[in-house]
C-alpha cells in the first residue's frame, strides 16, 4: 500500500506540511543533524514516548505539547540525546522549543521537541539555535528526506513511507519519517517516528488509535533488549484533505485506524531489520496460547535471546535454543504439544527434535528474512515479533559508539 512513487515525500506528502534537515554540527560526523516539520494550520496531535523511568527532557516538553491536543511542529536533534541532563536539559528542551517557535511565528506549546545520541551530554545551544534558525528558512515541500536524514543515528538508512486512501469520500495522505537501530526494546526502542496526515481527527480519538496501534506495532520489536529513554512516536493531523472530521465507531474511523496501523507496522519491520549490525531480519511468530499477552510473552523471550539470535548470525540449525528460550519464559507450556518451526519446516515437535534435512534448514537460514513459528497448542491467541540477530558487528558498534 506505500508507493515508492511517494515514498520520498514522507512527511510532506500529506497537504500543508513542510519539512527541513540541516547540518548544525551537533553530530561528530559533520552530517545533518537537526530536523524540522512544519504545519501553517494547526494539527490535532497524538504522542507515545517511552516506559523508562529515566525519560528524556525532550520526552517531558513534548508529553506536555500532547496534552494541549494541537501543534504546529516537530524540531528533532541527532548527536545528543539530551537525557540524564537534569534541570540544566530540561530548560535547554524548552529553549528548542521556544527558539523554533520564534522562527515560526507559533507558540513555544505549539512545538514538539525530540532528540537523540548520547546519554548524559549538554546540548550545544548555539549550535542548535543556528541550526534551527536555518531549518526553519529552508522548509519546503521537498525536505521531508533531509530531515529523516538528519534524525538518524547508527541507522543504515532514514526510515520513510507514504500513502494516499480515500476517506468519507476524500483523498487522505498520511506520510512519515522514522529512526530506530540500536537500544531497540519492546514498550518503543530508541526510536523517533513521526506521522503526519491531512486527515480531520479529534487529538483524544487520535491518541486512542495510536495507543491502541502502537501496543501491536512499535512494542512488538526487538533488537537488543535495551529501552531507550528518547523513544517518541507523534502524529500530527492538520485536516488539510478538506474531509469531515472522523468520528469514533464509524468506517471512517476504522479505516484512519488500518491505514495508520499499517503504517506503524511497516516502520516497526523496517526498524528491526536494520538493527546495528543485522544480517537476518526474523519473524517470530507464536500461536496456541490463552492470551495475546503471554504470545508476546513467548516470541519476546526468543527474539531477546542471545542465544538465538548468535545462531541465526551463524546459520546454526541450533533449534534447542529456541525451545530452551520457550521454556523460560515463564508462560504456561507443554514441552510435547509444542512446535518449532524454521520457514516452515519442523524443527521440534513432541518434546524431540523433528526429522529434517540439515542441509534444508541451512538453506533457510541462509536467507535475509527467517520466519519462526511456534505453535504452543494451548488456546487461540497469538502475537509476531520482529527481530535480527547478533553479530560480529553489533559489537564493534556498541564498542566504539560515537554519532
Amino acid at each position: 500500500m506505500f508507493s515508492e512513487e511517494n515514498a520520498a515525500a514522507g512527511v510532506t506528502f500529506a497537504r500543508g506540511f513542510k519539512a527541513a534537515g540541516v547540518k548544525a554540527g551537533i553530530k561528530k560526523s559533520g552530517n545533518l543533524d537537526l530536523a524540522m516539520i512544519y504545519t501553517e494550520k494547526e494539527a490535532s496531535v497524538a504522542g507515545v514516548f517511552t516506559q523508562n523511568a529515566v525519560a528524556a527532557a525532550p520526552v517531558i516538553v513534548s508529553r506536555e505539547v500532547v496534552k494541549t491536543g494541537s501543534a504546529h511542529a516537530i524540531v528533532a536533534n541527532a548527536g545528543c540525546a539530551n537525557a540524564c541532563t537534569g534541570e540544566v536539559g530540561l530548560a535547554n528542551a524548552h529553549k528548542m522549543a521556544a527558539l523554533a517557535a520564534e522562527e515560526l511565528g507559533c507558540k513555544a506549546d505549539d512545538v514538539l521537541v525530540g532528540s537523540t545520541g548520547i546519554i548524559g551530554v549538554n546540548l550545544p545551544m548555539d549550535k542548535l539555535a543556528a541550526g534551527i534558525k536555518a531549518a526553519a528558512a529552508e522548509l519546503s515541500e521537498d525536505g521531508s528526506k533531509n530531515a529523516g536524514n538528519a534524525i538518524i543515528t547508527t541507522d543504515t538508512y532514514s526510515k520513510s513511507c507514504s500513502t494516499e486512501v480515500e476517506i468519507g469520500g476524500k483523498a487522505v495522505r498520511f506520510g512519515a519519517i522514522a529512526k530506530g537501530s540500536g537500544m531497540i526494546q519492546p514498550n518503543m526502542a530508541t526510536m523517533l517516528c513521526y506521522i503526519t496526515t491531512d486527515a480531520n481527527i479529534s487529538s483524544q480519538l487520535m491518541q486512542k488509535a495510536l495507543s491502541e496501534i502502537v501496543e501491536v506495532t512499535f512494542n512488538m520489536i526487538s533488537v537488543d533488549g535495551d529501552m531507550s529513554t528518547n523513544d517518541t512516536v507523534l502524529v500530527l493531523a492538520n485536516g488539510e484533505s478538506g474531509m469531515a472530521e472522523i468520528q469514533a465507531d464509524t468506517p471512517e474511523y476504522d479505516k484512519f485506524c488500518e491505514v495508520l496501523g499499517n503504517m506503524c507496522r511497516e516502520l516497526s519491520k523496517r526498524i528491526a531489520a536494520d538493527g546495528e549490525g543485522a544480517t537476518k531480519f526474523l519473524t517470530i511468530n507464536v500461536h496456541g496460547t490463552k492470551t495475546f499477552a503471554d504470545a508476546k510473552t513467548v516470541a519476546m523471550s526468543v527474539a531477546k535471546s542471545p542465544l538465538v539470535k548468535t545462531a541465526f548470525f551463524g546459520e546454526d540449525p541450533n533449534w534447542g535454543r529456541v525451545i530452551c528460550a520457550v521454556g523460560y519464559a515463564g508462560i504456561p507450556m507443554v514441552p510435547e504439544k509444542t512446535v518449532i518451526k524454521f520457514g516452515g519446516v519442523p524443527v521440534y515437535a513432541n518434546g524431540l527434535g523433528a526429522d529434517f534435512d540439515e542441509n534444508v534448514i541451512r538453506d533457510i537460514m541462509a536467507e535475509h528474512d527467517i520466519v519462526i513459528d511456534i505453535e504452543m497448542g494451548l488456546g487461540e491467541a497469538e502475537a509476531t515479533v520482529w527481530s535480527c540477530d547478533f553479530s560480529y558487528e553489533y559489537v564493534k558498534i556498541n564498542g566504539e559508539y560515537h554519532t
